[in-house]
């Protein structure tokens, strides 16, 4: 699953953004129970990307989401990578739960004009070859997005078995990431990807999950809204012969 969480916030209409702004920067008690809300959908995924989860920061009353949803929904696996601080007000991060122990974890600024977007790389040991499971969240501006995607591209050309999750901010028709998929051999699912953003009444497919050419996406789909301004992206993805996903705990 993927999903940008908004620090745990709530839009519901576009104006909220205005109206309700102020809600974003300060530690609303509604942001943990819509973290709680989140956490109950959990059970049932292997792996978890985040988005907009703060690290710990007066907006989340100094919470580390990514922890505290790992902590809740019981995944025993967890990592972040903070990207954007702004004082002590925000600290943005992407956020990675798993059920079983990464063999590594690398952080990845990415390109941008303003600091503050990355690439979270995940390893996992699967028997006979590595996993690699990315984690993103591009910027707003095509150009910047064109940057980024080809840091991602050189980032991953030499994995066969890739996992690409995350908020895009494009749809997979945009000139960048139709560039980005003729240089990899990274692939959407079949059918056509379920729109996203806004949660409240989709209509932009802009958060995507892509997996290399020797995997295949059986069913792409997203949840009902909780909270945040995105709706969540998830995956059944069917894996090669030469990855062994390990017996997990029953969840």
């Amino acid at each position: 699953m993927s999903c940008n969480i908004l620090a745990g916030g709530s839009v519901r209409k576009y104006r909220h953004y205005l109206t309700e702004g102020w809600k974003q920067v300060l530690p609303m008690r509604s942001k943990r129970e819509n973290l709680d809300h989140f956490a109950g959908r959990l059970a049932g995924f292997d792996i978890v990307g985040l988005q907009e989860a703060d690290a710990g920061s007066l907006r989340s009353g100094f919470l580390n989401q990514t922890e505290y949803l790992a902590e809740v929904a019981g995944f025993p696996h967890w990592s972040h990578q903070p990207n954007r601080k702004i004082a002590q007000f925000a600290a943005s991060s992407n956020g990675m739960l798993s059920r079983i122990k990464p063999a590594e974890v690398r952080d990845h600024p990415l390109p941008s004009r303003i600091p503050g977007r990355g690439a979270m790389w995940v390893r996992f040991d699967l028997g006979d070859d590595d996993l690699i499971v990315v984690i993103v969240h591009l910027s707003l501006g095509p150009k910047a997005r064109e940057r980024q995607l080809a840091f991602i591209a050189d980032l991953i050309w030499s994995s066969p078995h890739v996992v690409l999750m995350g908020d895009f901010n494009c749809p997979l028709d945009s000139t960048e990431m139709t560039h980005f998929l003729r240089r990899t051999d990274l692939t959407p699912a079949h059918a056509e990807p379920p729109p996203t953003f806004p949660s409240w009444r989709p209509r932009r497919a802009i958060d995507h999950i892509l997996v290399s050419d020797k995997m295949e996406i059986e069913n792409l789909y997203t949840l009902p809204h909780i909270a945040s301004d995105h709706l969540p992206l998830a995956a059944d993805i069917r894996l090669p012969s030469a990855l062994r996903w390990p017996a997990v705990e029953a969840r």
